[in-house]
């Protein structure tokens, strides 16, 4: 029998439609090589094919900058989006309001390996890539005019990635998403109702249920949401209540470098190294210590198409019960 559940947190329905029940065989086969002709931009020796650094992590203590020899390396989007070399202005023009498409758009080149992999990277390469990201935000946060940064990683063409290199991408920009503004609103509502964050609350209603924990670890825990909108959806969240993602200390670096290097691993073993998106929520950058947040990682496998039903409601199906994701999750041996 079907579902309609509810987020707990933005009301946003979600239909699972039980019957379907898929599982990682009724999917077609997934993999997916994004075409680059041969040549690559983040490969060694094109490093004057980007533009110019901004950090990199090198084991050698003598490397030059854009030179090779470097582990994981952050350079500005060469095709952005967004431009920090403008200056921010608003414009109001008779029923609509607009800014200038000032904002920061960085690329994270997570690996000088092109055929490498998030899920096959040692747990020291994992513990840099976060370090990186850690840094790039603690950073960028400093300059009050940006309102928001997000951090995520397109992998596969029909997750929207354009190159197949492994990479981040780091935007940020100087309006909060209407989405981040309503998972805001309902951490506030529940916290004026209950005392309390309602991811704190989620983490430890889901450890007790234990039916939808894919892992249960000292700093992280790992679960299919209980209104999953994609099949295999699962997200990662720090016991510890942070509400952003500059909190996160080096200790828990390595436990998070483990937690997802686990969760990525399945679905590649899994799924034959399906498209996913990797998207981080956080709070905003604004200094607002009334802000009630809980950073957490949100992993989208991108199994079944977006169509009209989704554009038309806002609302997703997903054809695979998140107990039933959680359980297939768990018995794929990596």
């Amino acid at each position: 029998m079907s579902e309609i559940r509810q987020d707990i947190i933005t009301n946003n329905n979600v239909v699972i439609a039980a019957k379907r029940g898929k599982r990682p065989h009724d999917f077609k086969d997934n993999k997916q090589v994004t075409e680059d002709n041969g040549y690559c931009p983040f490969c060694y020796g094109s490093e004057d094919d980007t533009p110019p650094e901004i950090i990199a992590v090198s084991n050698d203590p003598n490397r030059k900058a854009n030179k090779p020899g470097w582990r994981v390396r952050v350079v500005p989007n060469k095709f952005a989006a967004l431009d920090n070399d403008i200056e921010l202005t608003e414009d109001k023009r008779g029923l609509y309001n607009k800014k200038s498409g000032f904002g920061v758009a960085e690329v994270v080149i997570e690996s000088n390996e092109h055929h490498s992999t998030l899920g096959t990277h040692s747990l020291d390469h994992i513990e840099d890539i976060i370090k990186v990201l850690r840094s790039r935000y603690q950073k960028i946060a400093t300059d009050e005019r940006l309102k928001y940064i997000q951090m995520f990683k397109n992998c596969g063409s029909d997750a929207g990635a354009s190159l197949e290199h492994p990479h981040w991408q780091v935007m940020a920009t100087p309006v909060v998403p209407s989405a981040i503004k309503e998972e805001l609103r309902g951490t506030k509502e529940f916290y004026n109702t209950k005392g309390s964050c309602v991811y704190c609350q989620m983490i430890d209603y889901e450890i007790k249920q234990e039916e939808r924990i894919i892992s249960n670890q000292d700093d992280f825990v790992a679960f299919s949401p209980y209104a999953s909108r994609f099949p295999f959806e699962s997200w990662i969240l720090p016991k510890e209540h942070q509400k952003d993602f500059s909190q996160i200390n080096e200790e828990q670096i390595k436990s998070l470098a483990k937690i997802l290097k686990m969760i990525v691993r399945k679905l590649e073993v899994g799924f034959n190294h399906p498209p996913f998106n990797i998207i981080l929520h956080t709070a905003p950058t604004v200094r607002d210590k009334e802000v009630i947040y809980h950073w957490h990682l949100e992993i989208l496998p991108r199994l079944s198409k977006t169509a009209g039903f989704e554009l038309g409601t806002g609302s997703f199906i997903n054809p695979t019960p998140p107990e039933l994701a959680t359980e297939v999750l768990k018995e794929i041996e990596i």
